[in-house]
């Protein structure tokens, strides 16, 4: 593997800015840096030692390239290359990226790379973009980033998916990404606050949608022969996802920011319909009443329910530095702000171990090295830290 390159560090803009809704997703205004730390062994309670390598504004994704360097969005609307070497932490700003709507909820997004990127160089980002009359709603395009060792830049940027309808507010954009071992590419799609066209099939709003990599629909769908936005779908009766990814056996997790005392993880199935907002374990924020699964059968129950999680980031671990952990999903909350292991078995999920972090954490991945990567959404009001997670001493 070829060691990362080391840019030179960066300074960023900061700004701040008023976001979020129903006090789960809420924003911060941080500021923002990039630089190393030492690193703090032994984590009293936990089983990993915790070293912050570095701090972002408004951190909302990350992504390891094969070098070790990662790519990291934050919802203002820049994109972050970082590395480090020998303790030296550095970031770059990457050109080419689109303009954002930028507010609430909405602005630069998720990050995956494409299962080719090796060959190919191409990365996926989502992003809100403005329609007409305060409308919004969320896109997917994909560029080519430029060759190692030249400046960071996005090439030929194209929009290949948008979430439809676009409606007006600025919350539940979901838009969360991830390619499966079949190669496809799976979409989370909010309902955008708006409940019933998460039952809807005529547009995407509380769905799953599964494209090729170019952004056409694939024959196999489960609602193909429909056309449309429907012929998109692979699951609808969602809230709002914003943690997909698969295991290694192929099986395709995700969890959702459910309403009030309603978070959920869900095993997302071809053609499922999850409930809402029919059904969930959880009530509306007004208070009133939401019917549970088991009121109605033929909606998809979830695999564990969760109060007061408000989850974020998702990732499986397939690394060697927790050799106990392998094959276990983690997830980051927000107004939980906690890390939180989740144990697979096949088809079934139950939580395992819960930490709290101190701070909303907003993404987890795992990085080439086998250690756990966590983002911090922030840290009272100082921006979000990256937290390089490693075996306790």
């Amino acid at each position: 593997m070829r060691r990362p390159i080391l840019l030179p560090l960066l300074a960023l803009a900061v700004t701040a800015c008023n976001t979020g809704t129903e006090g789960v997703e809420a924003g911060n205004g941080a500021g923002a840096s990039a630089g190393g730390a030492a690193i703090a062994a032994n984590a009293p309670g936990k089983p990993f030692a915790i070293q912050p390598v570095a701090t972002f504004k408004e951190p909302w994704a990350m992504a390891f390239l094969p070098t070790g360097e990662a790519l990291v969005t934050q919802k203002n609307g820049k994109l972050i290359l970082w590395s480090s070497r020998g303790g030296a932490s550095a970031a770059a700003e990457v050109g080419g990226v689109p303009a954002v709507d930028y507010g609430g909820q909405g602005g630069l997004g998720d990050v995956v790379l494409h299962p080719g990127f090796a060959q190919n160089r191409m990365v996926y980002l989502s992003w809100v973009e403005a329609g007409q009359s305060d409308t919004r709603g969320a896109v997917v395009g994909r560029a080519r980033l430029s060759a190692p060792g030249q400046p960071p830049r996005l090439e030929g940027m194209q929009v290949i998916w948008r979430q439809a309808p676009k409606v007006e507010g600025r919350g539940h954009f979901g838009h969360r990404i991830a390619f499966g071992p079949d190669g496809k590419m799976y979409i989370s799609n909010g309902d955008r606050q708006k409940f019933t066209p998460a039952q809807d099939m005529a547009g995407t709003l509380g769905k799953v949608v599964r494209l090729n990599d170019d952004g056409s629909v694939p024959a196999d769908n489960p609602f193909a022969g429909r056309g449309g936005a429907t012929a998109q779908i692979w699951s609808l009766g969602h809230r709002n996802i914003l943690g997909l990814a698969f295991a290694p056996d192929g099986r395709l997790w995700s969890h959702e920011m459910g309403p009030k005392n309603g978070d959920e993880v869900n095993l997302i199935e071809r053609g499922a319909n999850y409930g809402y907002p029919h059904v969930s374990n959880g009530d509306h924020y007004d208070g009133k009443p939401i019917p549970d699964h088991d009121t109605r059968p033929e909606f998809k129950a979830p695999q564990i329910t969760w109060n007061g999680v408000s989850p974020a980031g998702l990732m499986v671990y397939t690394g060697s530095l927790f050799p106990r952990w392998r094959g276990s999903a983690f997830a980051g909350g927000l107004s939980g702000q906690n890390l939180i292991r989740i144990a697979l078995d096949g088809a079934n999920a139950r939580e395992a171990e819960r930490w709290d972090m101190g701070a909303r954490v907003r993404e987890v991945e795992q990085g080439p090295d086998g250690a756990i990567y966590v983002l911090e959404d922030e840290r009272n009001g100082s921006g979000g830290r990256l937290l390089r997670l490693t075996p306790g001493r």
